[in-house]
């Protein structure tokens, strides 16, 4: 397996299955159905600390190594996608203040999540997904302020954030170039969210548009210098990508295990259907494109611990595990034949969980560009 852990991080991971086992893998089911979000759920593993993984010790996280964290969440992941993505997209909300912030702002931040807060990351907007640089949100230098409008669509946890990173032109006549980020607090008069989004899957994660309306904030809250908004936005998705193709890893792995389970278990022609040669060589490619994903999200994150550049790793971490999460899907749902398809069992959500793994963090189509653009250099 990809992921080489010590003692601890066994005791680790152990732990994070135990209790995602117990209470998240089938507490998760009437939420999918319902669209709530569990907060009991989250409540308790906030308790045992998996909110704030990669959160350094300095600050008060557990500041553990990027292989432990993955093998964590790929436990999560393979219990409830939408549970793991929750805290995933807390840090995602970190990343950014670790990347460009400055002592206060990191000090601030961390503590939120550190003391059982969630974060939101917002870049995009409604008529500005891939191309960041069509986005109409603005940042008006007033004095010692700035004064933010627009809309946001999509975030993760937005209506459950205590701080939102928010992307924003302070320069319209730059482009990308013109583009800031900050920190925006919860309560901040004419900060709100709305439109929550009844999803696919990833259920047990909220989603929902952030709408900035007159929002007034301290330039102290800007995150780096004007115009690094877009290149600090970059940097955190690079980080980013690897993560969401760890939890795709889970929900494949988790097709797999289902598949595996059920096939010893029906019968056909008197004998268990895991037998049959054809349905064997199908787990054998799910169980091969699991692993090969899964190194692959090894090496971009041990990258990352030694400082190595990792853009290129990443983007291709997340197309192809998310590509992978899809296909296994599929592959477990016709594993169970009729049954695959209904919803008394479990792979027909691993279906609407895996999709998304596609598209957001960038689209696999984008993940492409990225890579081309990498190999191909300028000429």
């Amino acid at each position: 397996m990809a992921y080489i852990l010590d003692e601890d991080g066994k005791a680790l991971v152990a732990d994070v299955k135990n209790f995602c086992d117990k209470e998240v893998k089938e507490q998760c089911k009437a939420y999918d159905e319902s669209g709530e979000w569990p907060k009991e759920i989250y409540d308790k593993a906030i308790e045992l600390g998996y909110h704030m993984l990669e959160i350094p010790e300095e600050y008060g996280g557990l500041g553990l190594d990027k292989i432990t964290v993955a093998a964590m969440y790929e436990e999560m992941g393979k219990a409830d996608a939408g549970f793991a993505t929750t805290f995933a997209a807390s840090q995602l909300a970190i990343k950014p203040v670790l990347i460009a912030g400055n002592e206060e702002q990191k000090q601030k931040c961390c503590e939120i999540i550190v003391n059982g807060g969630f974060g939101a990351f917002g870049l995009t907007e409604p008529n500005a997904g891939s191309d960041p640089g069509a986005g109409k949100t603005t940042a008006v230098r007033d004095g010692d302020e700035y004064v933010l409008n627009g809309r946001k669509c999509f975030i993760t946890n937005a209506p459950v954030a205590d701080f939102f990173i928010i992307t924003a032109l302070t320069d319209k006549t730059k482009g990308l170039k013109g583009m800031s980020a900050f920190v925006i607090y919860k309560g901040t008069p004419g900060l709100s969210t709305t439109n929550h989004e009844n999803k696919m899957g990833i259920r047990t994660s909220i989603t929902s548009d952030v709408v900035l309306e007159d929002v007034r904030i301290p330039v102290s809250q800007r995150l780096g210098e004007e115009g690094t908004g877009f290149a600090t936005a970059m940097k955190t998705l690079d980080v980013a990508r690897t993560v969401v193709g760890c939890v795709a890893v889970a929900i494949a792995q988790r097709a797999l295990d289902e598949g595996i389970a059920y096939t010893k278990t029906r019968t056909q022609f008197g004998r268990p259907v895991a037998k049959n040669q054809g349905l064997q060589f199908k787990m054998a490619d799910m169980a091969i494109e699991i692993e090969a994903a899964r190194q692959l999200v090894a090496h971009s994150f041990t990258l990352m611990e030694m400082g190595l550049p990792y853009g290129k790793e990443s983007a291709i971490a997340k197309c192809y595990a998310g590509d992978i999460a899809v296909k296994c899907a599929v592959e477990g749902i016709q594993l169970f034949g009729g049954y695959g398809y209904s919803r008394e069992y479990p792979v027909e959500k691993l279906l609407r969980d895996a999709k998304i793994f596609q598209i957001f963090e960038g689209s696999n189509e984008i993940q492409r560009v990225v890579i081309a653009n990498n190999i191909l250099g300028k000429f």
